[in-house]
Order: C-alpha cells, then structure tokens, then sequence
C-alpha cells in the first residue's frame, strides 16, 4: 500500500533514523527487498522469461538486495545473479564473502565468482566463459528445467554466444527490470528519503563553504565527503559549473576558479545510502555582491517552470499530456533547453523519460504515470545569447491526489523577486 499524501510530507520533513534504535520504528529491509524481488519475477513472468542471468550491480541489488564493490564490477563483472520467475536466486559473489550474502532470505545459494572478462581470463578467456556458462546453465536447469528463454541485460558477446550455443534463446532484460522498479514501496520511499537527507546535508556544506577562489572541484568535493560519510555509494557524473562555465550545461567540474559574483549551477546525481537516487539540482550565487537582473531573471524563470510541471502531476495522467501541458520555454530558453522535463528515479535515472513536446516526435514515448513513482522534474534556463545559465531540480513522488516533493532544500532569497 502506498503512502497517502499527508504520509508522505511526514516522510520528506521527518525521514526514519539512519542508526539502529531499539526504541523507534526501523525500515523493514528483509519485507523491502522481498517487495523488490517478486516485482521483478512478475515482470520476467509477463515478459515470458523462465529467467533472468543479472550482471549490472543495480538490478542485482534490486533484484536480491546483495550489493559488493558495484562501480568496479560496472566494467569487470564478476558478479552475477540467476534470478528465476518463481523461487530464490543464485549469486555468484566474490570469494571468501559468501557469508555476508548467504543470509539474505532472497538468495538460495552462494557460488564462487565468475571469471567471463579479459581482464581475468587473457588468452584463456573463452575457456573461462564456456566453464562458467556450463555452470550457470546447470543452475538454470534446477531452476526452470527445459525452459530455455531467458534475459540478460548487460555483458561481454562471448558469454551471450557460449549460452545461445548451449539452445538458450536472449532476451534484454533491462525491459522488465526497469519496469518492475517504477512503483517504489514504503520502505524505499522511506530509503529514498533519507538519502535525500544526505544529499541536502552535502548541498547545505556547499552552499556554506562557498567563497570566491575556490575551484569547482573543491566545492564538488563537498559533497562527495557528505555522501561516503553517510553510508552513501557514488556520484554518477561531475555536473558543477560557474559563471561562463555553465553554458553550454553538461561540462562537468573542473578546476576553474570560482569568482565573486558568479552563479554556480549543479545536479546531484548522488547514489546515497542503502543504494537509492538523490537528483536535485540548484543554483547558488557566490558572494559579495548582490545579483543581477538578469541572474535574477534566469533563476525566476526555472522557479516557475519547475513549479508549474510539478503541479501537472497526478496518477493517470499520460507522458505525452504532461509534454503538452508543460510550462512553455520561452524562445531565447529553447536552444540551452535541458534534455527532458521529467524522468524516473530510484535506485539511479530510470524509466520513464518524458521530453519536451517539441521533442516529441523525434524522442517521445506515451505512458501513464501511477502512484508510487518517483520521478525527477527538471529545469535549465540559459539564453543562446547570455552567459550564465540556472538549472533546478526536484524529486517528487506521484501520490493518490498529485504528487509530494521528496526533495526539501530552499531555493536562493537572494535569487527570487
């Protein structure tokens, strides 16, 4: 059951205990990751999988709640998860960790790694494979018998080719993993919550030591340090930027000097504590001074852009209606315009990806938004004929009645009108 509106308020401005207390409400994680797995059986099941053979680090955590090292193993997979329609999991897991995974209630059995990258096998890489291949198809086998349709969403050709040779037939299964993590439960809900709390807290030591001379990246490092100190995991990209700097947006930090007077612009695209999302842009202005008309303009213009999209979300209502119905850009806008206006969010960016309607016909896919989403709602207004630019960004969840920001930090007074 998901929250109620007035429920979910509690949870953005009062999020559960980080620590564990024997006197206090704690997330439920064995019910959480119980939740997660049979979402994502229902939608192998659907999609007609006997199985599903997980490489990417997220769907395995999604999928089994099992999580070890996962940046390194997004470019040297040796962990893997067997995930069948019905019934429990096989994780190949890093040797000698078998214990920390064993007594997740998700996972039947722990095996040894798998050995399927150059990097571990060189010239004796096809040979690895074809071992390790032979063996995940003996647990395929006790899994689902003769079945042979199966998906694998990410990994190296040759361990593809060794299982089509071995009769199965492949299918993506990024599709029904993705679709399966749309509606979040009250537990990730609450998982959610506490990163963003982690997330603000990193935002407000920023926006505190923010001074004139210091580089991009030492302000972005802030923010780092907040994340790993918290429990947090990674941050998917360096989206920080100052005065000339933030046209055209995308560039990431550098170590440009940041100067009086100059707004600094950044995303968060923070993977905080227990695996979930926290993407929330704002813009600050680095005193002394006071800002510009024009700094001004440009922040009032995202305020109202962001403000007005979120106010369109409601259960039921179609991707496309929402392009439609989005806050116009104004033409000077539509060149720095940002990619989309709206995205998914969890355990990072998901599904879905609304763009803007004059994108539509070129980008656009129809869907239907449905309580217990989260999504992200975007804004960056730059001018084709300016120099600094402001991008906002706020993490709501679609409720019964509309949708609850997730996301909590005050925009810039100075800022506004």
């Amino acid at each position: 059951m998901i929250m109620a509106a007035d429920e979910t308020l509690r949870i953005a401005r009062s999020t559960p205990q980080m620590k564990l207390q024997d006197y206090t409400a704690q997330v439920d994680f064995a019910k959480m990751r119980v939740y997660r797995m049979k979402r994502a059986q229902e939608q192998l099941a659907k999609a007609g999988y006997a199985a599903a053979v997980l490489f990417d680090p997220i769907n395995i955590r999604y999928a089994s709640g099992a999580s070890r090292h996962p940046i390194l193993n997004f470019h040297l997979p040796m962990r893997c998860l067997i995930l069948p329609a019905q019934g429990l999991s096989v994780i190949y897991e890093f040797d000698k960790l078998e214990k920390e995974t064993s007594p997740l209630q998700t996972v039947a059995e722990v095996r040894a790694p798998l050995s399927t990258t150059f990097f571990a096998g060189g010239p004796r890489n096809e040979e690895f494979v074809k071992a390790w291949v032979n063996d995940a198809c003996d647990v395929l086998k006790k899994m689902v018998g003769s079945e042979k349709r199966i998906a694998i969403d990410r990994i190296d050709p040759e361990t593809v080719a060794a299982f089509q040779a071995k009769g199965y037939t492949i299918g993506n299964a990024q599709k029904p993993l993705e679709l399966a993590r749309v509606i979040k439960s009250d537990e990730e809900i609450a998982c959610m919550s506490m990163a963003i709390t982690v997330g603000e807290e990193g935002m407000n030591r920023m926006r505190e030591a923010l001074r004139p001379g210091m580089t991009e990246n030492e302000l972005w490092a802030h923010l780092h340090h907040a994340n790993i100190a918290h429990g947090g995991e990674w941050i998917e990209a360096r989206l920080l930027n100052s005065g000339g700097n933030i046209l055209p947006w995308g560039k990431g930090s550098s170590d440009k000097m940041i100067r009086a007077g100059e707004l600094v612009a950044f995303d968060t695209d923070m993977i905080g504590p227990f695996g979930y999302a926290v993407d929330v842009s704002r813009t600050f202005y680095c005193k002394p001074g006071k800002p510009t008309d024009e700094q001004r303009r440009l922040y009032n213009h995202a305020v109202e852009e962001v403000a007005h999209n979120i106010a369109l979300v409601r259960p039921g209502l179609s991707f496309k209606e929402l392009s439609e119905k989005a806050w116009k850009i104004p033409d000077e806008f539509v060149y720095h315009r940002y990619s989309c206006l709206a995205h998914g969010i969890g355990m990072c960016d998901e599904y879905p990806y609304i763009t803007h309607a004059f994108d539509w016909k070129q980008y656009g896919y129809d869907g239907v938004l449905e309580e217990g989403m989260t999504i992200c709602i975007e804004s960056f207004i730059g001018s084709e004929h300016g120099i600094e630019g402001v991008k906002l960004e706020e993490q709501v969840l679609v409720t019964r009645n509309g949708c609850q920001k997730l996301s909590t930090f005050p925009y810039e007074e100075e800022l506004m009108n």
